[in-house]
Order: structure tokens, then sequence, then C-alpha cells
């Protein structure tokens, strides 16, 4: 067992949690607290009515997610919010999320183990968002497409949908977890010819095209669960705190 504050005094050390700016309103690190000293933790990518049940199911008092409850300021406790703190609350189960800290860590980060799990050299960062510069990474390839994509999948687990904008052998690729379909003319400025994300608006087709990059739509949550698993990991190498991945896709 471990204390709650040296649980979360470890994460917001190791995500470097206040050195990372975020959306406006979303807050990074502990979201809800609980009385009892943490002795076993569940992550997820979503905090969710069916992630935070199967905690309280799993027998564990601490939920670690990337996307936590709170993405404006204030948020009324009402509905399918109050819900989810309520049940948090009754079953004394706290819960930290981590978004952009998580994203771009260079050990625990999704993009970064992304890129790892595709065997892929990282060579340097990539990706701007307001005021953070380095949001994704990029690699050297030398694959075709079509079996770059096959890569993809395995190692994600979902089908990729693919935008056929750029060359048919990949050479420099970016990786951005999560929803970075807006990032595709940074991708061409930065002389990329592939984006790996998650997802992307209707729009990001006519992007991909014109501005002759590919991007492989791998799935939001799909790219999402390698940092979670990490910092699971983590804990138990640092408190001995049994973890346990919680799936739940959402298919988007």
């Amino acid at each position: 067992m471990a204390e709650l504050k040296d649980v979360v005094e470890y994460l917001d050390s190791a995500l470097h949690i206040d050195e990372v700016d975020d959306y406006p309103g979303a807050w990074n690190g502990l979201q809800v607290e609980c009385r009892s000293p943490i002795d076993a933790v569940c992550v997820a990518t979503d905090a969710c009515m069916e992630t935070i049940e199967k905690t309280v199911e799993a027998g564990a008092n601490l939920l670690f997610v990337h996307h936590g409850l709170f993405w404006s300021d204030p948020l009324p406790l009402v509905g399918r919010v109050y819900r989810r703190v309520r049940t948090l609350i009754d079953k004394d189960v706290a819960l930290y999320s981590a978004h952009l800290p998580l994203d771009i860590h260079p050990m625990y980060g999704n993009n970064a183990i992304l890129a790892r799990q595709l065997d892929l050299h990282i060579e340097g960062r990539f990706g701007r968002f307001g005021d953070l510069d380095g949001v994704g990474v990029w690699a050297v390839v030398d694959r075709p497409l079509n079996d770059f994509v096959d890569r993809v999948e395995k190692v994600c687990g979902a089908k990729a949908k693919v935008l056929r904008g750029g060359p048919p052998h990949v050479r420099r690729v970016a990786v951005v977890t999560g929803g970075a379909g807006s990032m595709i003319e940074q991708v061409h400025e930065d002389g990329f010819d592939t984006l790996l994300t998650g997802e992307g608006n209707h729009h990001t087709y006519h992007d991909a095209m014109e501005f002759g990059v590919n991007v492989i739509y791998a799935g939001h949550y799909a790219t999402e669960t390698f940092g979670v698993k990490a910092i699971g990991k983590a804990l138990t190498d640092r408190f001995g705190i049994e973890w346990t991945f919680i799936d739940h896709p959402t298919g988007m």
C-alpha cells in the first residue's frame, strides 16, 4: 500500500504536471481524492462511468486515466458528471488524470511508446499546440505505405483509415496520438510525408490531398492506451501497487 499523497507527488513530478500547458479548463493531476491508502490501481483511457464501475468491481481505489472529468471551468456537478463523482466518492476511489503531460512524455507518453512499438527511431519532436511546441514525435522511415499501415494496425489492434494524399513509400512520419488531424498543414510545412494519429474531421481529407500528405487514422482510443499502461507498471515498480488495465474501446 501507499499513501495517496505520495502517489500524487510522484505522478506530479514524473509527468511534469505543472509544466505542461493543456486545453483551457483541462485539469491535470488529482481530480478526486480518497481517504484510504492506495492498495491497487486501475488504468484506463477515459474516466467514463464504465471504467469507474469496473475499478470499483476490481477492488482498486485509484483510477488513473488519460481523459479525465474536467475540461471546462467551472463545471457543475449535475447529471452524468454528478453520477461519476458520486460513485468515486461513495466507493472511496481516487481519480488522477494526465492529458497532454502524458501524450508528450518521452518515457511514459503515448507518442513515444507508439513510435517505439512500431520500431521507429525517434529523431525529434513535432507539432505546435498553443504555446506548447513538440506535442508529437517524428522519425525517418523506409517502408511502403501499405506495409507501414499493416504494422500500425497490428500494434494498435484496430483497423486504420488511410488518406492517401502523399507518396506510396513512407520516408518521414510524424506521430501525434489522439485527434491531431488539424496538424496536416504543419506536417506538410515541416517536410513530412505521413501523419500517424487517431482521428480527424471530414475536411481533413481535402487537407491531405491538397497538401500531399498521407494520413493514417488508427483510432483515437487505439492510439492512446499505451501511456496509461506504462504508468500502471511505473506505479508497481515504485510502490509495489498492483495494477489492471480497463479496456473500454470506443471504436473512435
